[in-house]
């Protein structure tokens, strides 16, 4: 049995001996995949921040874009309300708004002007006025389409 007992003290500091030389490398491995680990999950970490940060900024720039369009829908608003304003303006220009200057108990002192016409004027107006306006043919019905008694006696009223 000596032999026996040799073999295996042989094959029992045989496995010592491997152990002794795995270890440090088993070591190295387990370090290294804690590191792979570590690095992973710092990797998420960097990711999901990155992602959030670009949500936020997603969002941030859909109220921008959502800001942008009531401001352009304000400054249309804005153009039509100038364009109303200087077709106001035109009307007031030519006179054919002077009956908004005059408050209707002020309508008796402004007889017989072209803010306050008589009844056989704005008749006898209307036959006199020609029925196709010098813009191109848009007619409307009530309104003087250029040149007419109007225009004349405003002609009149700037020469004498």
């Amino acid at each position: 049995m000596s032999t026996v007992l040799i073999v295996v003290v042989v094959v029992v500091v045989l496995a010592l001996i491997a152990l002794l030389l795995l270890v440090p490398r088993l070591r190295e491995r387990q370090r290294v995949r804690t590191r792979e680990r570590e690095l992973d999950q710092r990797r998420d970490q960097v990711v999901q921040e990155h992602r959030d940060e670009a949500s936020d900024r997603e969002r941030r720039a859909a109220v921008a874009e959502q800001r942008a369009r009531v401001a352009e829908q304000e400054a249309e608003r804005e153009r039509a309300e100038a364009r109303l304003q200087e077709e106001k303006a035109k009307l007031h220009e030519q006179g054919l708004a002077d009956h908004e200057l005059i408050a209707p108990e002020e309508r008796e002192e402004f007889s017989g002007t072209s803010a306050v016409e008589r009844e056989e004027d704005s008749v006898s107006r209307a036959e006199d006025e020609p029925r196709v306006a010098s813009d191109g043919g848009r007619v409307v019905p009530g309104q003087p389409t250029g040149g007419g008694r109007l225009d004349d006696e405003r002609r009149e009223e700037q020469a004498g």
